[in-house]
C-alpha cells in the first residue's frame, strides 16, 4: 500500500505561474486538513453534563411513575414497600447479638430448669415472643409454631415490597415514553427556536425512564428480596440451635421433676 508523503512547504513563487501557494499547501494530500485532536478539543463538540439535568422531565417521569404505581398497587402495598425500604436503610439483623442473648436463656434453662427459668428479652420482637412462649408452654413445638407464624408474615411483606418496586420498574420506561410524546407533541406550537429544546426534552424523558427502571427501582426490589432471604436464613439457624439446646435439657428435667401429691392422685 503506497504511503502518503507530505508536500513541501512552498512560500516562493512557482516557476510556471508566479503565484504564491497558500499556507494549507503543507497539509497531507487527500487528508482532512483539521487535526485529529481538534474534534475532541473543540468547544462546539464538548458534552455538557448539566444539559442532562432537566427538573421538568424528572418531575414528569418520577411523579408519573409513583402515581401510576400507587394506583396499580394501592395504599396498603405502597406502605409495605416504604416500610421495607426503611428497614433496608437501617441496620440488618444482628444474628451474633441475638445468639449471645439467647445463650443466657439456654444457660439458665440448663441450670435452673425449664420450670423455674424466666424469659429473657433480647430486643428482637420475634425472639422475645418465642422466649415467652417457650417458658410458658415448656415445649419446643411452641417455638417452631411461633417462628413459622413470624416467617410467613415477613415473607409476605418482602414479597409485597418487591412486587411494588417491580411494578415501578416496569412503569418508569412507560412514563418516560409518555414524556417523550408530550415533548414531541409541542412541536406544532413551538417556535423555530424551541425545536431544539423540545427534542432535548423528548430524549431526556426517555433516558430518565430507563435510568429509574434499571438503576433505581429494579435494584431496590432485588435488594429487598436479598435482605429478606439472608435474614430468614440467619433466623432459621438460630431457631434450630435454640431448639436443639432446649431439647437436650427438657427431657432430663422432666424426668427429674419431683412428683407432688396432685400428680400422685391423678395417677391413682
Amino acid at each position: 500500500m503506497p504511503t502518503l508523503r507530505s508536500e513541501p512547504v512552498c512560500r516562493e513563487t512557482q516557476a510556471d505561474g508566479g503565484k504564491r501557494l497558500p499556507e494549507a499547501a503543507n497539509v497531507r494530500r487527500g487528508l482532512n486538513p483539521a487535526p485529529a485532536g481538534a474534534f475532541f478539543r473543540g468547544k462546539e463538540n464538548h458534552v455538557d453534563i448539566m444539559q442532562l439535568l432537566d427538573p421538568l422531565s424528572a418531575a414528569i417521569v418520577l411523579g408519573g411513575t409513583l402515581a401510576a404505581t400507587l394506583l396499580r398497587c394501592g395504599w396498603r402495598d405502597a406502605r409495605a414497600a416504604l416500610r421495607a425500604l426503611a428497614r433496608l436503610a437501617g441496620r440488618p439483623f444482628d444474628s451474633a447479638r441475638v445468639r449471645a442473648e439467647l445463650a443466657a436463656q439456654v444457660q439458665e434453662i440448663g441450670e435452673d430448669g425449664i420450670f423455674r427459668a424466666e424469659a429473657h428479652h433480647c430486643g428482637d420482637g420475634e425472639f422475645d415472643t418465642l422466649s415467652e412462649a417457650l417458658i410458658r408452654h415448656r415445649s419446643v413445638e411452641a417455638l417452631h409454631e411461633g417462628h413459622a407464624h413470624y416467617r410467613s408474615q415477613r415473607q409476605a411483606a418482602a414479597d409485597t415490597a418487591a412486587r411494588v418496586l417491580g411494578e415501578a420498574a416496569e412503569l418508569a420506561p412507560v412514563l418516560g415514553l409518555a414524556g417523550t410524546l408530550v415533548a414531541l407533541g409541542g412541536f406544532s406550537a413551538a417556535a423555530d427556536a424551541d425545536y431544539a429544546r423540545s427534542i432535548g426534552t423528548a430524549v431526556i424523558t426517555t433516558l430518565y425512564g430507563l435510568v429509574l427502571a434499571n438503576f433505581v427501582f429494579a435494584p431496590l426490589a432485588a435488594a429487598v428480596a436479598r435482605r429478606a432471604r439472608i435474614e430468614e436464613g440467619e433466623r432459621q439457624e438460630l431457631i434450630d440451635w435454640l431448639a436443639a439446646a432446649v431439647e437436650r435439657a427438657i427431657p432430663r428435667q422432666i424426668a427429674e421433676r419431683p412428683v407432688d401429691e396432685t400428680d400422685e392422685k391423678a395417677a391413682a
